[in-house]
């Protein structure tokens, strides 16, 4: 499975690209670009990858830019509209392999909540929603489900967690969802981020 963040038409998320929320200030994209373009660069050894470098290059100029990122932000709403429009007949039709990739992506979105912050890792259920891209009645049952089979808790602070049993599922099946360019070593990042951080990171 992968996550909801389809190329319709062949437009580009620039988004999805710089692993960003859409509400990422300009001092987050920046910072995020800073590390992205690090780790691609073709200098690097390690991780160095030109076709993801020059992506990164691509995206920041638009996004860095205040006048392009306000008319790409335009067509960006209007293929996030055809995606969720996609997304709602998927479901019509298919409602089980819908629960089933909702489940994936919740266990994922928490599993890489709990493992910045071990203690206070969790995700609210509007922050779901929007990272996602997933309508909240389509939230619902695989929230019951996940909940009955005791892999995801509430916290005290009110938010949604994983809990062991739930991160031993997703070692077993090695099923996480999000991009693995995704996990951004803590260290790189300075630390563990603050919800509004994490936001931007797994949009």
């Amino acid at each position: 499975m992968s996550t909801i963040t389809a190329d319709v038409a062949g437009f580009r998320d620039y988004y999805e690209i710089l692993q960003l929320s859409p509400n990422a200030d300009e001092e987050t994209i920046s910072r995020v670009f800073r590390i992205l373009v690090k780790r691609y660069h073709p200098d690097n050894g390690d991780t160095g990858n030109t076709k993801k470098f020059n992506e990164v290059m691509d995206a920041y100029r638009i996004l860095s830019d205040p006048e392009k990122r306000a008319a790409y932000d335009v067509k960006y709403d209007q293929d996030r509209a055809t995606v969720l429009k996609l997304f709602d007949e998927a479901s019509a039709s298919d409602s089980f392999e819908s629960d089933r990739r909702v489940c994936e992506g919740i266990l994922s979105l928490l599993y890489v909540a709990r493992r910045r912050d071990p203690g206070r890792g969790g995700v609210g259920v509007i922050q779901m929603e929007r990272l996602l891209g997933c309508p909240s009645q389509h939230l619902e049952f695989p929230l019951w489900y996940l909940r009955q089979k005791t892999w995801v808790e509430r916290l005290e602070n009110g938010l949604l967690a994983i809990t062991a049993a739930g991160v031993d599922k997703m070692i077993e099946q090695n099923n996480i969802v999000l991009r693995r360019d995704r996990l951004i070593a803590e260290k790189a990042m300075g630390g563990a981020p603050d919800p509004a951080e994490l936001n931007g990171l797994l949009r």
